[in-house]
């Protein structure tokens, strides 16, 4: 099928891996992959061969009155896009950890690394400028205080279309911890499904577009939690610069259960292809599908 450009392609890769890594969200609460990480981009498709580093960094305040309530998440992410097929889907191989930190009603700056994730994909060409992908990963236990602790698997499920230009994708995300859980009072850690979509349109080295996203913590059985979900939405713009894509965007809530507030966030990602397999990219061209340069 007709392949979105090739950064696309490769921070699709690594949106799997590095949205999952950020095991950031308030010990109080359970999503260890941090909701609207992959949106703005085609997770759906397959990703060229290669070796890729992605860096990403997001920083937002939460309305929590009586004061607010600052977060900070930084990620890196090692991704291979092996050669390799297994049962028709291209195989996709990710490595990597978050640092964070918070600072709770204005209070005092805590920070520490968040879990890390190990995780595989693999991607199916559906054709008709479609593709679908499926991921396995799990998250390792950390110390930070303030971040996710316990064990856990994740499940991702992506559909895009990246015909004519256009990036639509829908990504969701079902996570589910493992072991032995905190006691009650101490902390509780629910099951969580994320979904985050994306509708974006390239124009030359550009891309613009809406973005949104949404999450939900599952049944817990623990008498009294609350269980916390939000929506938020907002706008992206990318700029393809040759060997290094950035993408920039910003989002709101526009609904939250049990989170205190309101969060508004800005996000930024640089995608830096380590090794690409020189067959799939167009000559001079970086960072463009295999069969196109223009």
């Amino acid at each position: 099928m007709p392949t979105p450009r090739r950064w696309e392609l490769a921070a699709a890769c690594f949106a799997w891996g590095l949205s999952g890594l950020a095991g950031a969200g308030p010990a109080a609460a359970g999503s260890a992959a941090q909701p609207g990480q992959s949106v703005g981009l085609p997770v759906g498709a397959q990703i060229p061969h290669g070796l890729y580093l992605i860096t990403a960094a997001n920083f937002g305040v939460r309305d929590t009155a009586p004061g607010v309530t600052p977060l900070n998440v930084n990620t890196v992410t090692l991704a291979w896009a092996t050669p390799w097929n297994v049962l028709g889907g291209r195989v996709q191989l990710f490595a990597g950890a978050p640092y964070s930190a918070v600072a709770p009603q204005k209070g005092a700056w805590q920070s520490g690394f968040g879990q890390p994730l190990l995780a595989g994909q693999l991607a199916w060409d559906l054709g008709g400028d479609v593709g679908f992908s499926y991921l396995l990963g799990g998250y390792f236990p950390s110390r930070t205080g303030f971040t996710t602790q316990a064990p856990s698997l994740t499940h991702r499920f992506a559909l895009s279309y990246v015909g004519n230009d256009w990036n639509v994708t829908g990504h969701l995300f079902y996570g589910h911890f493992l072991g032995d859980r905190p006691p009650p009072g101490v902390a509780t850690y629910p099951d969580y499904m994320n979904l985050d979509l994306t509708a974006t349109r390239k124009f030359g080295k550009w891309q613009v577009g809406a973005v949104a996203f949404a999450s939900t913590d599952l049944p817990t059985g623990v008498a009294g939690y609350r269980s916390q979900g939000q929506v938020a939405v907002g706008g992206l713009v990318g700029y393809n610069f040759g060997p290094v894509n950035l993408q920039a965007f910003v989002t709101r809530d526009v609904i939250d259960r049990h989170y205190g507030g309101r969060d508004t966030r800005a996000w930024l990602r640089a995608v830096i292809p380590l090794y690409q397999d020189k067959q799939e990219a167009a000559p001079g061209r970086t960072l463009v599908t295999r069969e196109q340069s223009r």
